[in-house]
């Protein structure tokens, strides 16, 4: 029931939207592609979550390392992680541009992590691929203030000279 009633207020909210800023039918597909995306990955839904992105697909990640080609290494790590259960995030914003063609469309979101509260930003490249939009570049990103910044270094310093000595 709860998911009934989060999904009507969600397209309510689109609705409302669309009314208020006018936003194209390409804007309302890839916000539903991106919701949906996140949903999958909060439902641990391997295939829908994999199914909207580009067989070549590439995933970034918040890790220095994550940088995930589609086959083999971010199918094998999603099956992996949503194996135990998947994340969960909903996003607070969207901004999307278009190519001059528009068969290309890049966009960034605000999200926050639901069991952690923690703010990121994603943004990536979606492509209009047989009349569907499919994320072919995703780039998470942690938010942090600036004011805490020299903190954050210190910290990854830290880590990354304790990893470099392992």
């Amino acid at each position: 029931m709860k998911k009934i009633i989060m999904t009507m207020l969600a397209l309510s909210f689109i609705g409302s939207s669309v009314f208020a800023q006018n936003i194209s039918e390409d804007e309302i597909a890839i916000i539903a592609v991106l919701d949906d995306f996140h949903d999958a990955a909060a439902q641990a839904d391997v295939g829908r979550y994999l199914g909207h992105m580009t067989n070549d697909a590439v995933f970034i990640g918040t890790d220095e390392h994550e940088r995930w080609s589609m086959q083999p290494d971010f199918s094998e790590y999603v099956n992996d992680r949503f194996a135990a259960g998947g994340w969960s995030y909903y996003s607070t914003n969207k901004n999307i541009n278009f190519s001059q063609d528009g068969s290309v469309a890049w966009f960034d979101e605000t999200s926050i992590s639901n069991s952690m509260g923690a703010h990121f930003r994603g943004s990536g490249v979606l492509e209009r691929i047989n009349g569907e939009w499919k994320i072919a570049h995703y780039v998470l990103s942690v938010l942090v203030y600036n004011e805490l910044w020299d903190g954050v270094m210190e910290l990854i310093t830290v880590e990354r000279e304790k990893r470099e000595s392992d």
